[in-house]
C-alpha cells in the first residue's frame, strides 16, 4: 500500500491533496494508496473534511524500511519525515519552489507548477478522467483552491486556479462566497489552540545563510481575536525559538478581508528583519504590512535576515 502524504503542520491544501492523489493513485492509476498526516488539523481543515465527508486521515507516526511513498504539496526535507530515507519515493507533486535539500539515488517522478494549490494541480492531472471522479473529491479540489487563494485574494492565485474553482462551483451547484466565508470562520476559530499551537500551526521551517526559521501564519478573518492574546503568543514565539533551536520563529497574522498582515514583533532581530524585509520602521511589538497575505510570495521571498 503507497502511503501519501505532505508536510508537517497539515494544512487544508496538504491534507487535501493528500487524500486527493491517494485517491487518483488507488482508482485512476490502479495502485492502492493510503493518505495520512504528519500532525494536528486546523479548524478550517477539520471543517472542509467534516463538509465533504472525509474521514481525518491517520496520523504517520513512523516510516518503514521500504515503505512506497508519494509526496504532495512540499519538497522540502526539513517538512518531512526524519526517517523518509527509509522509503522509496514514487513521486512529488507540488506547487513550491524547488528547495533541493530534498536527493535519492533513483529517479523520481516530479510534478511542479506554478499553481496556488496541489489541490487544483491535482485536479487539472485529471481531467481525462474528469467523468470517474466524485463529487466529494471534487468538492475537496476546491476547498484547496479557496484555501490557499484566499477565495481568490492571494497573489499566487493564477487564471487557472479562478477558471477551475469557477468551473467547479458551478458544477457542484454551490457558492463560492458561501463556501469560503464558512471555511474562514471556522479557520478563525482558534480558542482551542495553546500559544505555541498557534505559532507552529501553518508554518515551514526554512534555511537562510546556514540558520534555521520558523515562518508561521495565521490566517484569520477575525484577527482581533489572535491579536487579544499578543502576550501570550510573543512569549511562546521566544519559547518556541528555545525548544527548538532555531534563529527566529516569526509569526505573520493574516486579515484575510483587509488583505493585510500584522507581524508580532518580539525580539530586536524580528525588528531588525521587518526593517530590511519591508522597508518599514517598526515601533512596539507589532506592525501592520498592508497587501501582504501570501507567505510564498510575498513573505519568503522579501525576507532578509
Amino acid at each position: 500500500m503507497i502511503k501519501v502524504f505532505g508536510h508537517k503542520s497539515p494544512d487544508t491544501d496538504c491534507t487535501g491533496s493528500a487524500i486527493i492523489a491517494a485517491w487518483y493513485y488507488t482508482n485512476i492509476l490502479k495502485q492502492p494508496a493510503t493518505p495520512y498526516i504528519l500532525g494536528d488539523l486546523n479548524p478550517e481543515t477539520e471543517f472542509v473534511l467534516k463538509h465533504w465527508g472525509f474521514e481525518v486521515p491517520e496520523v504517520l507516526s513512523t516510516i518503514k524500511e521500504g515503505d512506497k511513498v508519494v509526496i504532495v504539496d512540499t519538497n522540502n526535507a526539513e517538512e518531512l519525515p526524519e526517517d523518509l530515507d527509509k522509503a522509496e519515493i514514487l513521486e512529488i507533486i507540488d506547487h513550491h519552489r524547488l528547495m533541493g535539500n530534498l536527493t535519492t539515488n533513483y529517479v523520481v517522478k516530479v510534478t511542479i507548477k506554478t499553481l496556488a494549490s496541489t489541490g487544483g494541480l491535482l485536479g487539472s492531472m485529471m481531467m481525462d478522467h474528469w467523468n470517474e471522479v466524485p463529487t466529494n473529491i471534487k468538492g475537496l479540489i476546491l476547498s484547496c483552491i479557496l484555501s490557499d487563494t484566499l477565495e481568490f485574494r492571494s497573489p499566487t492565485t493564477t487564471p487557472t486556479d479562478k477558471k477551475m474553482g469557477e468551473n467547479l462551483a458551478k458544477e457542484l451547484e454551490l457558492n463560492i462566497s458561501e463556501l469560503a466565508t464558512a471555511m474562514f470562520a471556522a479557520k478563525s476559530d482558534v480558542s482551542a489552540f495553546s500559544a505555541e499551537e498557534l505559532v507552529k500551526m501553518d508554518s515551514k521551517v526554512a534555511e537562510f545563510n546556514g540558520k534555521m526559521y520558523r515562518i508561521g501564519v495565521l490566517e484569520t478573518a477575525s484577527p482581533e481575536t489572535v491579536l487579544n492574546r499578543k502576550a501570550e503568543l510573543l512569549e511562546a514565539q521566544l519559547k518556541v525559538c528555545q525548544d527548538e533551536k532555531l534563529e527566529e520563529a516569526f509569526l505573520f497574522v493574516i486579515d484575510i478581508l483587509r488583505e493585510e498582515a500584522t507581524l508580532l514583533v518580539p525580539n530586536k532581530a524580528t525588528k531588525q528583519m521587518a526593517e530590511q524585509s519591508f522597508e518599514i520602521q517598526v515601533e512596539g511589538d507589532t506592525v501592520v504590512l498592508p497587501g501582504i497575505v501570501s507567505r510564498k510570495k510575498q513573505i519568503i521571498p522579501q525576507l532578509k535576515v
